[in-house]
């Protein structure tokens, strides 16, 4: 027997309780996806509740039995038999939101948050309200007790730096939730059921009944069950004639996400999550079965639609084919709702062919000009969704859509911000990698013609290194071994950046050697860089200056005459949310260069030392000079801290030698951190990821256009480690590593790479599972060559050169 009750997650960690997950569930797993999910559910609950306190979001259920440590008096103790994955997420955000407002606020909130949600405060022994199992144990006692160990490169980790980033964007001008409104949304706004089994019930008889039951329905699953429910009389004929066409076109996923597409045309607020809820509250307005069945057949229409903008081969008009192609491989759903909208104007003779080729033109436009500014997504949903009413509102489609993402502060990078941002902003660091390689690979076309440019396999290079050689500081004129402040500044602008297929072949090559192999490349921008008698700083600001125009020209901008753009001040305060969000995701136990911290962050060494000076960082001691040593400069912005960072690194695991240089294998790179915060997560890539990219082009590049650029597959494949054995480049049973050194897995003879009992069909699969997110697992693993361990890529690298 069983009862269960809806309560808050409040009313689930008050009270003298404790939760205890058994062994035989499995460790805590949750990653980025799941966590950005939540994290932003939270944000739209706790502006939901601003104007509604009765605004609830349903997280899941939370499955309870009697636990063999229950007494009948002090603690009472369940067994977590299901939900324990959301119940320790929503325990480490607790922990984090608590540490970022002692942080920020002071020390008040500590005994607060501890007594009433996380800790049975007079209880001896384990007096925490949720044990998890014994491997997630010591990581997740560091974050609910604050221990310098809070933070570490393990999942419970993962989670915990992952609130504290989130929470350092909370209350920004943009956004102006304050800390006090994302307690509340979190502790009295996130909805669930509680199920609790009598005593007697055995709990793992009811962990394996709740996992041996088949799949889950859906969100589209239910409403197709409630609309033909609605339809007694008329149920076969519709699902045979209108249905199951549908169906056949669109996956279950596709299906879930044409509801909600439908229902954001009506509602803007309206969440994924609660699309079943919404739609159902909507369709319960309908009272007759002719009005059910033709709502049926307005959704396969709108169905339809959405299969030609998920694959733009089905267009048929060559302008809105391409344009749909390239919002496709930009690979965000935002810009679903708006698009749809657009079709479905045409659709009803409201709007041309022409007239939705040029609004999809304004809509690209809109996210590459936002990613050349450096504000690739500060409120893009927001603006996105905004659009969808304007645009069913507007006569003129193209006009409607300018004028909304036009008004007010949405980002759309003016002629002016674009010129200057060519020369200003960290263009390397802005977006998802696979949206900057558009970027660059969509200038590139234009300077080549119609001549098609194969993308598989090109990446972004820097053609001024990255680490100078004594070579390049010569060029340069720089003197000594120390970094040049405006060197610094440039590397990763858009002028000083590339694409090339051979990233490791130019690598850091003197100009001459980098000239020569530029100049055999497929690409134009390539062949016009290696016309160049030389590559310095004034070459990569005239080179800015040239992207600069030739962006303006092919992606139109906003209406300047009612677009809001941002200060200095509002600028500076973005940069410094920027480093706070940094800084919150390096590791305990790892540091940092002021340098990568710099570049990341959109800013200069320079006034990232005078920042952290000041002291404002809570995290600023993991930053350290180059050589690993603390900067002189370095202040706390309280007299009350005295504890030296060297002594607070040491305590979180960091290594110093007797010169009080930090351990250079505890470094985390800025290509890491960039992993952590999910500006990488395109690296990991999904099927639908893989069929964009054949999605680009209409056209296959003809087999006598092919360069050294643009290789990258063997007989017409991905490389996979299976094609590394057959080369023998690497052997069964050979060992990777993990970056780091944390982990170790080997390589089965069937091209699959075991780590433990589980196996994975490629390296990032292995390294994300171990990551806990999205990763790129060529980078990732490393292999013993020679003495030294070089990662995978080198050897896909090699393999692929061999086939040349």
């Amino acid at each position: 027997m069983v009862s269960a009750k809806e309560t808050d997650l409040e009313g689930v960690l008050e009270g003298k309780r404790q939760y205890q997950v058994p062994l035989y569930q499995r460790v805590y797993s949750w990653g980025q996806r799941q966590l950005d999910q939540l994290w932003r559910d939270i944000i739209q609950l706790a502006s939901d509740r601003a104007t509604n306190r009765a605004a609830t979001h349903f997280v899941g259920s939370l499955v309870l039995a009697s636990s063999p440590d229950a007494g009948p008096v002090g603690v009472q103790r369940y067994l977590v038999v299901d939900g324990q994955q959301r119940l320790t997420t929503l325990t480490i955000l607790l922990a984090a939101l608590r540490d970022h407002r002692v942080a920020v606020e002071g020390d008040g909130h500590r005994a607060r948050i501890d007594d009433q949600y996380l800790v049975n405060r007079y209880e001896t022994g384990q007096p925490t309200k949720l044990l998890p199992t014994q491997k997630d144990r010591a990581a997740y006692l560091a974050a609910i007790r604050g221990m310098p160990a809070a933070g570490g490169e393990d999942n419970v980790g993962v989670a915990y730096r992952f609130f504290r980033s989130r929470l350092t964007t909370v209350g920004d001008l943009e956004d102006p939730l304050d800390l006090d409104r994302i307690e509340e949304a979190v502790l009295r706004g996130l909805a669930l059921v509680v199920v609790t089994a009598q005593p007697g019930d055995n709990a793992h008889r009811i962990f394996e009944s709740l996992n041996n039951t088949g799949l889950r329905l859906t969100q589209g699953d239910l409403l197709r069950n409630y609309l033909f429910m609605r339809l007694p009389s008329r149920a076969e004929a519709v699902y045979d004639s209108v249905w199951l066409p549908l169906q056949d076109t669109l996956s279950p996923d596709r299906l879930e996400l044409l509801f909600w597409l439908d229902l954001v045309q009506r509602d803007e607020s309206a969440k994924q999550s609660d699309t079943y809820v919404g739609q159902q509250t909507r369709l319960d307005r309908l009272t007759s079965e002719a009005e059910i069945e033709a709502e049926v057949r307005r959704i396969a229409g709108l169905g339809s639609l959405l299969a030609i903008a998920l694959e733009p081969t089905r267009e048929v008009d060559h302008d809105v084919r391409r344009r749909l192609a390239r919002l496709r491989a930009w690979g965000t759903t935002t810009v679903y709702p708006v698009v749809l909208q657009l079709l479905a104007r045409r659709a009803e003779g409201s709007a041309s062919s022409t007239d939705v080729a040029n609004a999809l033109l304004l809509l690209e436009s809109y996210l590459v000009r936002r990613v050349v500014i450096g504000r690739a997504t500060a409120n893009l949903n927001r603006a996105l969704l905004g659009a969808v009413s304007d645009v069913a509102k507007g006569e003129d489609v193209v006009a409607a859509l300018r004028s909304s993402l036009s008004t007010g502060r949405k980002h759309w990078g003016t002629n002016a911000q674009v010129r200057e941002a060519v020369h200003t902003v960290p263009f390397y660091w802005q977006g998802r990698k696979a949206q900057k390689n558009l970027v660059l690979l969509w200038i590139e076309e234009s300077f080549a013609g119609k001549e098609m440019v194969d993308p598989m396999g090109l990446t972004i290079e820097h053609i001024l290194p990255q680490s100078l050689t004594v070579e390049w500081r010569a060029a340069l004129d720089i003197t000594g071994s120390g970094v040049d402040p405006e060197v610094e500044a440039t590397l990763h602008t858009l002028g000083n950046l590339t694409l090339t297929a051979y990233n490791s072949e130019l690598s850091n090559h003197p100009w001459e050697r980098k000239r020569m192999l530029l100049s055999e490349s497929g690409l134009a921008m390539n062949r016009a860089l290696a016309s160049l008698p030389s590559w310095d700083l004034s070459s990569i600001r005239r080179r800015a200056d040239t992207l600069a125009e030739r962006i303006i020209e092919l992606w139109p901008g906003p209406d300047e005459d009612t677009v809001e753009v941002t200060d200095g001040r509002e600028r500076a305060a973005a940069i410094w949310r920027r480093l706070s969000e940094i800084l919150a995701e390096v590791p305990a136990g790892r540091w940092t260069s002021y340098g990568d911290v710099a570049a990341l962050a959109g800013t200069a060494p320079v006034p990232l030392g005078t920042r952290l000076s000041a002291g404002e960082e809570p995290y600023a001691y993991r930053v350290l000079q180059a050589g690993g040593t603390v900067s002189p400069g370095f202040r706390w912005s309280s007299g009350d801290t005295t504890v030296a960072p060297r002594a607070l690194l040491e305590a979180e695991g960091v290594r110093f030698d007797a010169a009080g240089r930090a351990d250079p294998s505890q470094r985390i790179s800025a290509e890491e951190i960039a992993s952590l915060l999910g500006w990488n997560d395109d690296e990991a890539r999904t099927d639908d990821v893989e069929i964009v990219e054949e999605e680009v082009h209409e056209g296959a590049l003809p087999d006598a256009t092919v360069s050294r650029d643009v290789r990258r597959r063997r007989g017409g494949r991905r490389v996979a480690i299976a094609d590394l054995l057959e080369a023998e480049l690497i052997a069964p049973g050979d060992r990777l590593y993990a970056r780091g050194g944390s982990s170790i897995a080997s390589v089965g003879a069937d091209g699959l790479i075991r780590l433990g009992d589980e196996r994975y069909e490629s390296p990032s699969a292995a390294g994300s599972a171990v990551a806990g997110h999205a990763i790129n697992g060529w980078t990732y693993w490393r292999v013993d060559r020679d003495a030294d361990r070089v990662p995978l890529s080198v050897l896909r690298d090699q393999l692929t050169r061999q086939g040349d």
